[in-house]
């Protein structure tokens, strides 16, 4: 992910927002600040993603009674200037010689308790504990883990045009050759479709065929797909920063009277799952919904995983749909629905759609057939 990829679609107003949000939800939770490292927070706070974070230190600090300042180091503040956030905060460099540590610390209430990012480098961390050492800490996602989850109308065009790139690069990915080439050559085909429907960055490619399907996430080998093959198809990345995840299965040749009934089953779970999002409904009601298809079909201990996961700057984020997860969902939070029956040794089937809450109900944003598709 770069920069300058996100930061086409928002102003610096729109990161003034985002940063008066973040600091209004810390002061909520009882915090004195944010710290936020080089990573998915920054980017979305910022607009700015160092070329490669290193042991110089970079760091947003938050606090509801101050302006933002990002603390970044001299060799670096060209390209933190550049960056489309950077006139709604304030920059601090620091030049190699100089404890950042100490500067940062001056930033700081010396007792008070931070959020800070969950990707931010332990030595940075352990260093401000040593300069203040009546501050604690919090990662992000156990103090605001909804900090990004309510999507604005933009970013929710993106996630659409994200989603819609996924879907583009499977109409084109069913009509090659399976059988007698490797899940690799497959999974290589999908990683170009994606980025030549505009991803600049693939997170993943998963081709899981026969036996191989019944591994949710399967690592891409070079099994030759067989005739009679099951195949779980799994992909997505970032496309102008945000994400795409969708999963298909599809088969080569007639599939057996079995393998038709699982995808039906997991097919009418998707539906359950999907149908069931709504404003004010907990996110475990999403997982709820889907598995009781799967578990009254008699196949609940092969769906062995959590029925979805939010998505925006990165694939995988808070909320999840999952039992004990008592959040409403908020119109604007975007996740998955993606319910799966895994047969050990045999075969596996998941299908999965990108879906966001509405004022009424929800609205996916993959929108390629859930049937089960035969491939040659």
């Amino acid at each position: 992910m770069t920069g300058s990829a996100h930061a086409a679609s928002f102003t610096a107003d729109d990161y003034r927002a985002r940063m008066e949000r973040a600091a209004r939800a810390a002061a909520d939770a009882g915090l004195a600040g944010l710290l936020v490292a080089p990573g998915p927070d920054l980017v979305w706070l910022t607009g700015y993603a160092p070329t490669a974070a290193t042991e110089r230190l970079t760091l947003l600090v938050l606090a509801a009674d101050r302006a933002p300042v990002l603390v970044v180091p001299t060799l670096e503040a060209p390209d933190a200037e550049k960056a489309a956030g950077a006139p709604a905060l304030t920059l601090r460099d620091w030049t190699d010689g100089k404890d950042p540590y100490a500067a940062t610390a001056a930033l700081l209430d010396g007792s008070g308790r931070f959020g800070i990012s969950d990707n931010a480098w332990a030595m940075h961390l352990l260093a401000l504990q040593r300069a203040l050492p009546g501050t604690s800490y919090a990662s992000l996602t156990e103090a605001l883990p909804m900090l990004r989850a309510v999507k604005d109308a933009a970013e929710l065009d993106l996630l659409a045009a994200a989603g819609a790139a996924a879907d583009a690069a499977f109409e084109e990915i069913r009509k090659v050759r399976f059988g007698g080439r490797r899940e690799s050559d497959v999974a290589a085909d999908l990683d170009g479709l994606l980025r030549r429907f505009g991803h600049s960055q693939v997170d993943f490619t998963i081709v899981a065929s026969g036996p191989n399907g019944a591994n949710p996430h399967h690592e891409v080998g070079d099994r030759v797909i067989e005739d009679g093959d099951m195949i779980v198809l799994d992909f997505g990345g970032l496309k102008d920063g945000y994400g795409s995840d969708t999963s298909r299965t599809v088969h080569v040749g007639a599939p057996t009277d079995e393998e038709r009934r699982v995808h039906d089953l997991v097919r009418e779970a998707q539906e359950a799952g999907f149908r069931a999002v709504r404003p004010g409904v907990a996110c475990q009601e999403i997982d709820r919904a889907a598995r009781a298809v799967i578990d009254g079909a008699g196949y609940g201990e092969y769906f062995i995983h959590r029925t979805g996961h939010g998505i925006g700057v990165t694939t995988h984020e808070p909320p999840y749909m999952i039992e004990g997860e008592e959040r409403h969902l908020v119109p604007g939070m975007c996740f998955s629905v993606e319910p799966g029956v895994y047969l050990p040794g045999r075969f596996g089937v998941r299908i999965e759609d990108i879906v966001t809450v509405t004022e009424d109900g929800g609205r996916r944003l993959n929108d390629t057939t859930r049937e089960l598709v035969i491939v040659e």
